[in-house]
């Protein structure tokens, strides 16, 4: 993947410096933007900001301040480069949540290091859901690896959401990223009161969950699960649609169409020691219980308990 980093400078002096430290990175690259065109490299979202100060004709505390006030780069990084020395100076740059303050002159390999090794963390960061704040899908294959290698005894719960595409439809994205949330937070608090240690939650993508469980036998997890989404998923909904107990979505052709209101639905996975080789193999047992668990109207959960012979 490409990491377009924006150099912020006014005489454009810095980036064939940065050019040349990064020459055998190719997975780099480095654009110069002068300060009176920032919102070109805010539209553009780069990996990482960086801001030659004594290069820059307007104040670098405001120029930070302009980025952080951008919504789709409040999380991106900013280093500011400059020959101020003054502590005072330095505090308030910082304060401004700039991640690093580097004085010149310069060491090239310190500048190279920094920025090779604040890229590692972003790569790390993006494997973590920013909506839940749970796993991603490298951690979830990692976790259940370890576990098939150990020859554990475990049982893996596939979770997701019914007819959330309609809630959307209707509710809209901000709403459904409310309700993935909501499904996030009402996951880990039943797996946790039953599960104290051992236990893995994680967040595949858009509404499907992931919990990996240290035992065999699961039914009161599901159980509370199911019973502390259906109390609560209610509040997601106005109470007309609440009464009715569904929603109307306009199809394609425009014809109206009903669906019952979001529900959850739990495919398990019993995995006795030494029963898979493989995260496939657990992924394709998975997903067939967890359709036999869509088939049903509402919440519900279907157990995969095929032995290993």
């Amino acid at each position: 993947m490409i990491q377009e980093i924006y150099i912020i400078d006014d005489d454009e002096s810095s980036i064939l410096v940065f050019r040349e430290l990064f020459k055998n990175d190719l997975e780099y690259k480095f654009i110069s933007v002068t300060s009176d065109k920032i919102d070109i490299a805010l539209k553009n979202i780069p990996s990482i900001i960086i801001i030659n100060e004594d290069a820059v004709e307007v104040n670098v505390i405001d120029l930070c301040r302009r980025i952080r006030k951008d919504e789709d780069n409040s999380i991106t990084p900013i280093i500011v480069v400059s020959s101020n020395s003054e502590k005072e100076h330095r505090v308030k740059i910082l304060k401004e949540s700039v991640e690093y303050y580097i004085k010149k002159p310069v060491n090239v390999d310190y500048l190279y290091f920094t920025i090779k090794n604040l890229s590692r963390l972003l790569t790390i960061n993006r494997r973590i859901s920013p909506l839940t704040g749970l796993p991603g899908n490298v951690q979830i294959h990692a976790e259940l690896k370890k576990r098939i290698s150990n020859k554990e005894e475990f049982s893996v719960l596939y979770l997701d959401l019914d007819n959330f595409k309609a809630y959307n439809d209707v509710y809209g994205f901000l709403k459904g990223d409310e309700i993935i949330k909501f499904t996030a937070d009402t996951i880990m608090k039943c797996v946790h009161q039953y599960i104290q240690n051992g236990s893995f939650v994680g967040h595949i993508g858009g509404d499907d969950f992931i919990a990996i469980i240290p035992m065999i036998h699961c039914e009161e997890v599901c159980e509370s699960i199911i019973a502390n989404f259906d109390s609560q998923v209610i509040k997601f909904f106005t109470e007309e649609d609440a009464e009715k107990g569904y929603i109307e979505v306009a199809n394609r052709k425009g014809v109206i169409e009903q669906f019952a209101l979001t529900s959850i639905s739990i495919g398990v996975v019993e995995a006795d020691k030494g029963r898979f080789s493989n995260v496939l193999e657990i992924g394709e047992i998975g997903a067939q219980v967890k359709h036999l668990a869509k088939s049903v109207m509402g919440s519900s959960y279907s157990v995969d308990r095929r032995k290993n012979h």
